[in-house]
């Protein structure tokens, strides 16, 4: 396949560039590294360094090649930044996003793979969420998710699409070529590392009062590898199916943060700094994938779905870049 991706500079992007080229086929990026780092975007992939509504440029690269796909990672993915500035992430996820789509549908480039997130579901608190589950979401990071799902949906008679949710994705590329690059990161794994490794002093847990086992909250983790392994066969059946279709991807499984923190300290064999800090607004207690759907039509399983898998990967990737 030769694939069109945005976003190929970040952290899930990357993985996925990564996984295309592990398995032969050609990718080019276009990443205007605002957030991507360079040094993720893997040597065998072509780099353009332009946004994604640069008119000229786009209409471009579309003309000059002939991709079979294109693959959307391309925004900010800040929920506390986004509730900050949500003007920032309506204009960077949203309006420039429907000006790249419509691009590609004008230029002939027609099979579609979104990036999207389980924050589309809002407060459902559930440890079931299938796609049909009601979509409600509570800050403007998950509203521009939202909203560009709804925008490939209505243009279903030109394009064929695959829509993918991702719960919470962690780890790190088990060759360590790619992993979690932020300046101020507020995930959960990220911040345990950088505890790890001394870059921070202390991990705050918000909120240990939620009506769970531990009262912590409940969050379904999935390794960054295997999201990318789903994209290529999402991608694979895109190209022989004329079919639109959305997909969560998670586990079905999941950990609550008290239990995340308790299997990197056994990791390390040392106990970390903790804190218990104040609930984060519109928090959710219990955000669990079911996953059946993409499991049943793929024939998919899990590489790596195991907490200490995820959480080794990700330790090795920040001591290596400590």
């Amino acid at each position: 396949m030769n694939i069109l991706l945005t976003g190929g500079a970040g952290y899930i992007g990357s993985h996925t560039a990564l996984s295309l080229i592990d398995k032969g086929h050609s990718v080019t990026i276009i990443d205007n590294l605002i957030t991507g780092n360079k040094t993720l975007i893997p040597t065998k992939a072509k780099h353009f360094n332009f946004d994604i509504a640069d008119e000229n440029s786009i209409q471009k690269i579309l003309k000059e090649n002939k991709f079979d796909l294109v693959m959307h990672f391309a925004g900010l993915t800040r929920v506390d930044e986004s509730v900050k500035y949500p003007k920032k992430y309506e204009l960077h996820n949203f309006e420039k996003s429907k000006i790249f789509f419509s691009l590609c549908i004008k230029n002939n480039l027609k099979k579609i793979i979104f990036s999207s997130s389980a924050g589309v579901y809002g407060n459902n608190n559930s440890n079931n969420l299938i796609e049909e589950s009601e979509l409600k979401p509570i800050n403007p990071y998950a509203e521009s998710k939202y909203k560009i799902e709804n925008f490939l949906i209505s243009k279903k008679d030109k394009i064929d699409y695959t829509i993918l949710r991702y719960f919470n994705v962690a780890g790190a590329d088990k060759g360590k070529r790619s992993g979690l690059i932020a300046k101020s990161s507020s995930n959960l794994i990220k911040v345990l590392c950088e505890v790890a490794v001394n870059k921070r002093k202390k991990i705050i847990i918000n909120g240990d009062d939620y009506e769970t086992k531990d009262g912590t909250a409940i969050r379904d983790f999935i390794h960054v590898s295997d999201i990318a392994d789903m994209h290529v066969l999402a991608a694979n059946n895109l190209l022989k199916n004329r079919s639109s279709n959305i997909y969560n991807c998670g586990y079905g499984s999941g950990y609550s943060v008290k239990e995340v923190i308790t299997e990197m300290e056994n990791i390390l064999k040392n106990k970390l700094k903790v804190e218990i800090g104040p609930r984060r607004p519109k928090d959710i207690a219990v955000s669990v994938a079911n996953s059946d759907k993409f499991k049943k039509e793929f024939n998919w399983k899990p590489s790596f779905n195991n907490l200490s898998i995820i959480l080794s990967s990700a330790l090795s990737w920040e001591k290596n870049n400590s």
